[in-house]
């Protein structure tokens, strides 16, 4: 059950059909992978949400698809990454490994976070491709608004020095009819003046305000009212009864503006009457009346005008508080990143420490070689270093024997003591020395064999590795296949590049060709319409003109039987290279089945073999 659990997600059963060298369809399994399936779906729809709908098609690849939405992304991005990246569908295995090491190469800096191997895109593992094209996706995104928002000030920049919107130009329009009517009621609330102070001598400064603000019936708060001069006297009894009431300087303000007004009427009735005021105050009531209105309604018309341009505010608003936003993502991204650095510094201390540590000890390493170097150098010393050399390599070779021999020895004695402890309790007799040496010189001797078969067998084991290296040199068969795939692509590049640089060649040679006979033609009509006038003329004219049109229709009829024939010509060419177009194909057809006869023949060989080994 716990098998069946780990391998539940990776299934068989897709059958899948590839062309093989000799161009016939084979198929296999493929195994699909339930994870990377769900990956590759979220990355399609996650590349069409911005805007990627090639890969909408599904007559392309997975692997077209991803790369392609890669590289539209990093297009689209707006970034300079110094990398020429050019992505063609249906693209061979060089272009595609090209493709995705430039790909790799940009992400770096593009300031990805995320790391990417070519391996990983050309093998399709969508786990690790997705949050990539996921950020490419993002950065993309960030661009084109980056983009339209300068594209948007960019006209708006350009229309406002040229163009004009309606309610621009509606309101160039009402400008004039509004500035009249403002002028008028300026005009109609002038100041007026409606009474007449009389001429008085001497009086203040503020007497003189107050009566002329009265002439044009304005009435201010109340003044002052104007002090004088107390003696010690009028001081002391201020103070003992406290000074006057605030309530009594307004009155007596009141009644003396009341005064002047009266004044001011007497003296001015003798040139207006009441009356004529009166009928005066009602014609200005009317005409205030209906310039209050038109007021109204064009102070009403330009408050609508001033919500419509302020809708463009509105707009810039919003896009302000959408970059604040971002703004304030992008400081909690700073903020997480610099308690992550908080947290990883104690371990980059711990790091530091080391590698300060190794790089002491490295130094002190080179300065001891340093110091070796020197001393072998000195050629004084050569000799005695060599034989130096030679002595600890005997050493270390002895030492090690001694080791092996020491445990080989104990091992044996506790054998032998086993043995022997076994022996006496059975009941066997000991062996004397004589019979052990005996058996000690047939057990030297066994063992000399066994060295000469030993060494002979290392002899053949090093002829047979040489043989295998041999061997390896030469490829094998799915390299030699591979080889030729590779050929064959190759092969196909260039024939269709000089199958394409051939029409260029025919096309340039027919246009040359038709030029060459529509200027000829060209030239007889202007021949002919020169002379047809001077022709007309007379007689002799016409006649001549007559035999040149004849000589010119029997060369226009020879020139067609010539390209007829040359028609012909090309034609039985053309014939002939088909019908030897047709054999070499069938040629081929039989080199193909041969080696596929070869295959299955070689294929039951190793079979026979195999079994014949078995």
């Amino acid at each position: 059950m716990s098998t069946r659990k780990v391998f539940q997600r990776a299934q068989r059963g897709v059958k899948a059909v590839q062309l093989d060298a000799d161009g016939n369809e084979v198929e296999f399994d493929v195994r699909e992978d339930e994870e990377q399936d769900v990956k590759l779906n979220e990355t399609i729809q996650l590349l069409l949400a911005a805007g990627y709908f090639r890969a909408r098609i599904k007559g392309l690849s997975p692997f077209d698809k991803i790369v392609g939405g890669m590289t539209w992304c990093i297009t689209s991005s707006n970034e300079e990454v110094d990398v020429d990246i050019l992505f063609e569908e249906n693209a061979s295995i060089g272009q595609r490994i090209a493709v995705t090491e430039k790909i790799v190469a940009a992400l770096p800096r593009l300031k990805c976070p995320l790391q990417l191997e070519p391996h990983q895109i050309q093998g399709l593992d969508f786990i690790h491709i997705f949050p990539v094209v996921q950020w490419l996706v993002r950065k993309a995104l960030e661009s084109r608004e980056e983009m339209m928002y300068a594209q948007r000030c960019r006209a708006l920049f350009v229309f406002e020095r040229s163009g004009k919107t309606p309610e621009d130009e509606e309101l160039e329009k009402n400008t004039p009819a509004a500035l009249t009517s403002v002028s008028s009621v300026q005009l109609s609330y002038a100041p007026k003046r409606v009474l007449k102070a009389p001429d008085v001598g001497e009086e203040d400064e503020e007497t003189r305000v107050q009566c002329t603000l009265l002439e044009y019936g304005r009435r201010y708060g109340l003044s002052k009212v104007p002090k004088k001069k107390k003696d010690s006297k009028s001081q002391v009894k201020a103070a003992l009864t406290g000074g006057e009431d605030e309530e009594d300087l307004v009155a007596q303000e009141e009644r003396r503006v009341k005064a002047m007004m009266k004044r001011m009427n007497q003296l001015g009735s003798s040139d207006v009457s009441t009356s004529a005021l009166g009928e005066m105050a009602g014609i200005q009531s009317e005409e205030l009346k209906q310039l209050a209105e038109e007021y109204n309604r064009q102070a009403a018309e330009i408050a609508a005008e001033k919500e419509k341009q302020e809708g463009g505010i509105a707009a810039h608003n919003r896009t302000i508080a959408s970059l604040e936003k971002q703004h304030e993502v992008l400081q909690k991204r700073i903020e997480k990143a610099q308690a992550k650095i908080d947290e990883l510094k104690p371990k980059y201390d711990e790091a530091l420490a080391v590698a300060t540590k190794a790089a002491k000890y490295s130094k002190r390493m080179d300065k001891e070689m340093a110091k070796l170097d020197e001393i072998e150098q000195d050629e004084a010393n050569k000799e005695s270093l060599e034989k130096l050399r030679a002595l600890l390599a005997q050493i270390d070779k002895l030492k090690d024997q001694e080791s092996k021999f020491k445990a080989t020895c104990v091992s044996e004695m506790e054998s032998l003591e086993e043995k022997i402890e076994k022996m006496k309790g059975s009941g066997h007799e000991v062996l004397d020395d004589d019979r052990v040496a005996t058996i000690n010189k047939q057990m030297e001797a066994e063992q000399a064999k066994m060295g000469k078969i030993k060494n002979l067998i290392t002899k053949r084991n090093r002829e047979i590795a040489t043989r295998q290296r041999q061997i390896d040199e030469y490829p094998s068969r799915s390299e030699l296949n591979q080889y030729q795939r590779r050929f064959v692509e190759l092969y196909g590049q260039v024939s269709a590049r000089l199958r394409e640089t051939k029409q260029y060649y025919l096309m340039y040679n027919t246009s040359t060709d038709t030029k060459q006979v529509l200027s000829r033609e060209v030239s007889l009509l202007d021949s002919i319409q020169e002379s047809f006038e001077m022709a007309m003329k007379s007689a002799g004219g016409r006649e001549q003109l007559l035999q040149q049109m004849q000589k010119i229709s029997e060369q226009m009829i020879q020139n067609r039987e010539k390209s007829e024939e040359k028609k012909t010509q090309e034609k039985e060419n053309r014939d002939e290279i088909r019908d030897r177009h047709l054999k070499l194909v069938e040629k081929e057809r039989l080199y193909h089945q041969c080696v596929k006869d070869y295959g299955t023949e070689c294929a039951k060989n190793e079979a026979l073999i195999a079994r014949l080994k078995g």
